[in-house]
């Protein structure tokens, strides 16, 4: 039995009742954004390697490792969400082919080297925070979502440096950054190639961007069919629950 520390709890990863996270509300729960991410990147499934960068309690490598038998590396600053991750993955029994490494991401190039990766996903801060009063009152909750440790360029650079050439980076963020991911991720070699927007239902405005880049790709850009999380009676579209179950 997996032992839990104060206010964490063990769900069962979104619709799926095969696999389990650890998680908790005053530190790190999950968000329907990494799921999207998990199901949108270009996973490869029998033959090279991923990683994912700022991977909090471990979510993307679990939710990835179901459609694939290559190896996986998730990094990750935050030393409770380390654990939480550590904890989830062997639980899983998935320990064989997640690695987890509790460290910076700009560190990640001088550890693997460039060019080693054929995916690198990425679920990154999304808050470009200018005044501390904008930062939560949760530390773990405020370095998760806002710019203090990791910027968009680091995250983009580095991602860069560690995809082979021809490999993917994967991202969600938010639509008000589009033009700041596509200016940095062409001045880091990686060429957008697949974008697609997110909405919360019908008649709202997109609130998720999903973004995949190839390392020194040529220019060629698909914008994919919007995405819909919910029907207007609040229920998951049948479009979100076919693309991740």
């Amino acid at each position: 039995m997996v032992a839990l520390v104060g206010d964490e709890r063990l769900d069962y990863l979104f619709m799926d009742q095969s696999m389990q996270i650890i998680q908790s509300p005053t530190v790190f729960s999950y968000s329907i954004d990494a799921v999207l991410l998990a199901s949108f990147a270009s996973i490869p499934l029998t033959r090279g390697k991923i990683i994912d960068l700022c991977t909090g309690n471990g979510v993307i490598p679990l939710l990835i490792s179901k459609n694939t038998q290559v190896p996986i590396v998730g990094v990750e600053i935050q030393e409770r969400l380390f654990d939480m991750a550590s904890r989830s993955v062997k639980h899983n029994q998935k320990q064989e082919q997640i690695q987890l490494i509790h460290d910076d991401i700009n560190h990640m190039p001088c550890i693997f080297g460039n060019d080693k990766f054929d995916l690198v996903t990425v679920n990154p801060p999304y808050f470009k925070t200018t005044s501390e009063k904008q930062f939560n009152k949760n530390d773990h909750l405020t370095i998760a979502r806002h710019e203090m440790l990791v910027t968009l360029e680091q995250v983009i650079d580095v991602s860069s440096r560690l995809a082979k050439p021809g490999g993917k980076v994967a991202m969600v963020h938010r639509p008000g950054r589009l033009v700041d991911i596509i200016n940095l991720m062409r001045q880091y070699k990686l060429e957008p190639k697949r974008i697609q927007f997110v909405y919360p239902k019908a008649g709202k405005e997109a609130n998720i961007l999903l973004i995949e880049a190839i390392r020194d790709g040529k220019p060629d850009l698909k914008l994919l069919p919007p995405l819909h999380i919910f029907d207007q009676d609040g229920s998951y579209t049948n479009e979100l629950q076919q693309l991740v179950y």
